[in-house]
């Protein structure tokens, strides 16, 4: 493949011609939805640079060619432009909501037969797997032993999924959780593992991980009582948006909600949802027009909790 004169010059690292730029701009789209500006450039060539060396390269434009033969590339490729921030109950108010506004509604409603004593959860972007544990977490707390809870959990990085499936992380991240959930669900790492902590079996046995391509491959069967897309669209174009989101809501139960991040606003991208409050969204087939906020238990998410307290199982 020919590169054109110009290009980006980073001191250190390759350059990225315009036309090599536009190829992975392309292929990115094409893959992910993830629309690349022309500012995104230098990102660009600072998240691809490895896997050039890593590959004894010096064009941009052979790694391309090596990314379109290759799908085992591909699949790196994707992993390094993926950003994966993110952290335990991430949203309060989302928690907030469900606790005091969707829960009583769902538990009238399985005890008047018109829903079975089940919660099924889709995280559709779900990073190194706080957001669908905390879920976890949070269900079981709610809902444990009488109903079944089922979680899935997709993300395009592999790498991502990795962490996720390991349940692994530093023992820093245990400022992200409430001190009921430390308590419970966290084990505390012995040996070579002592600053590090890991999800309970009793968590992590609800959640099953998968990768997935929101715009490319084919969704998970049945349907989800709640749809959790947070930070995910803010990568998307207005088009790749409206596509994935008339998809998503296919697989929202009538009574179920779709739950997105702060920086994301649904307004005209589509009409098969409302908003009940902020980010979180109804099918229009939910007959509960106005929800009224209620005064629930509280589940107490927040930062704070202590270090100490929280099981020493020697693992």
């Amino acid at each position: 493949m020919q590169s054109q004169l110009k290009s980006t010059t980073i001191i250190g690292v390759p350059a990225m011609t315009d036309r090599e730029f536009g190829y992975f701009q392309s292929l990115i789209y094409r893959e992910t939805g993830i629309y690349l500006s022309p500012l995104k450039r230098t990102l660009l060539v600072g998240r691809l640079t490895k896997r050039l060396r890593n590959l004894g390269l010096q064009r941009f434009g052979d790694y391309y060619d090596v990314v379109i033969r290759d799908a085992a590339e591909k699949v790196q490729m994707i992993n390094c432009i993926c950003t994966n921030e993110t952290h335990f109950f991430r949203e309060k108010r989302h928690f907030e909501f469900l606790q005091t506004n969707v829960f009583p509604n769902w538990r009238a409603q399985a005890d008047e037969g018109r829903r079975p004593h089940r919660v099924r959860v889709w995280s559709a972007g779900c990073s190194t797997g706080e957001e669908p544990y905390s879920f976890a977490m949070f269900l079981l707390d709610h809902f444990a032993p009488a109903w079944s809870i089922e979680i899935l959990a997709t993300d395009i990085s592999t790498r991502a999924l990795e962490k996720a499936e390991a349940g692994i992380w530093p023992a820093s991240k245990l400022t992200e959780l409430p001190e009921r959930c430390i308590k419970r669900f966290m084990l505390k790492g012995s040996g070579k593992y002592a600053d590090m902590v890991k999800i309970a079996p009793e968590v992590r046995a609800l959640v099953s991980f998968q990768r997935l391509s929101l715009v490319t491959d084919n969704y998970p069967s049945g349907s989800f009582d709640l749809i959790l897309c947070c930070n995910v669209l803010i990568y998307f174009n207005t088009e790749s948006k409206r596509r994935v989101l008339d998809r998503l809501v296919q697989h929202l139960q009538p009574t179920g909600y779709l739950i997105c991040g702060r920086a994301e606003s649904l307004n005209g991208i589509t009409g098969l949802v409302r908003p009940v409050a902020p980010t979180i969204y109804a099918s229009e087939r939910n007959d509960i027009r106005k929800p009224i906020i209620q005064v629930g238990r509280t589940f107490g998410v927040g930062a704070g909790a202590s270090f100490l307290q929280y099981a020493d199982t020697g693992r």
